[in-house]
């Protein structure tokens, strides 16, 4: 809704910190849904209030499975945050999309299966749409960021979200492309969006090609070593993007034209009287706004 913006950014594999913070601080944030993956770093930049949160720890210490998705959006939450930046590094199904591109994920393809997707379930249910699970306004500003900072980006893409922490088959890997249409590989996305959904925050994602997956011909299985070296090239472009977002939201921050903030208007089906009193406390933040 409308009031003062908060950018919150989801850092990735290689991207542990935002360069140029005023005032920076690590702070914690206690979460009724456990410990966040780390401290989150907030600060300022070019006067607009922002929160950096490192999605695998800051030494890399969750793998795709064990990150505290819930815990870690109900923080950016609790700390203010409006607006919602994933930045996370990706293989490639598509030719055009190159290694050491950017590409601004609109569509998904879950496929994740040992992860808590919901902040809601029994004694609360509720039922969100997530048919557009990013947010066309938020999008738009980092794929200029991007573009500004020199990046190759491609505008839109689905994004195939798997479990890991295995890279995939090369039978996986062509039905991914061939058969289900999809453009890129992560494992970190998902539930991460659909929570963000829930908590109705604007959510944007930028996938930071570092290899073709194991479809190419001429590129066979995944390459590690290739992919840390991309990997590093591909932060310092996303420091620089993300540097570039506050001057291009504002500080103040309105009504989402796209309804992200207005999410869980119709979606709660628990009538009053019959909700879990436990998940309803737990519940204050994400949904704060309905039960108010």
């Amino acid at each position: 809704m409308s009031g003062q913006a908060m950018i919150g950014v989801i850092g990735g594999s290689g991207i542990y910190e935002i360069d140029g913070l005023e005032g920076a601080q690590w702070v914690d944030v206690e979460s009724p849904w456990g410990a966040p993956s780390d401290q989150v770093l907030t600060g300022s930049l070019d006067g607009v209030s922002m929160a950096f949160l490192p999605r695998h720890g800051r030494g890399h210490v969750h793998s795709p499975t064990t990150v505290p998705y819930r815990a870690n959006i109900d923080a950016l939450k609790r700390l203010g945050v409006t607006d919602v930046i994933s930045v996370s590094a990706c293989g490639s199904f598509r030719e055009a999309m190159a290694p050491g591109d950017f590409v601004i994920v609109d569509q998904f393809v879950d496929r994740t299966i040992a992860r808590e997707k919901s902040f809601f379930g029994t004694g609360f249910v509720a039922h969100v749409s997530v048919a557009h699970p990013t947010c066309p306004r938020l999008s738009d500003a980092c794929e200029e960021a991007a573009r500004t900072s020199g990046v190759t980006v491609h505008r839109g893409g689905t994004y195939l979200a798997m479990e890991g922490p295995q890279f995939s088959t090369l039978a996986e890997s062509k039905m991914y492309r061939e058969a289900w249409g999809c453009d890129v590989i992560g494992m970190t996305n998902m539930p991460e969006a659909k929570l963000a959904r829930e908590a109705e925050l604007c959510y944007a994602s930028v996938a930071m090609i570092t290899d073709y997956d194991s479809w190419h011909p001429d590129h066979g299985e995944v390459d590690v070593t290739q992919i840390i070296a991309t990997l590093m090239g591909n932060a310092d472009k996303a420091r620089d993007m993300v540097a570039k977002l506050p001057a291009l939201l504002g500080g103040e921050r309105q009504v989402c034209p796209h309804g992200c903030d207005r999410a869980l208007e119709y979606a709660i089906l628990t009538a009053p009287e019959k909700r879990d009193p436990s998940l309803v406390a737990k519940l204050d933040a994400v949904a704060g706004r309905m039960l108010g």
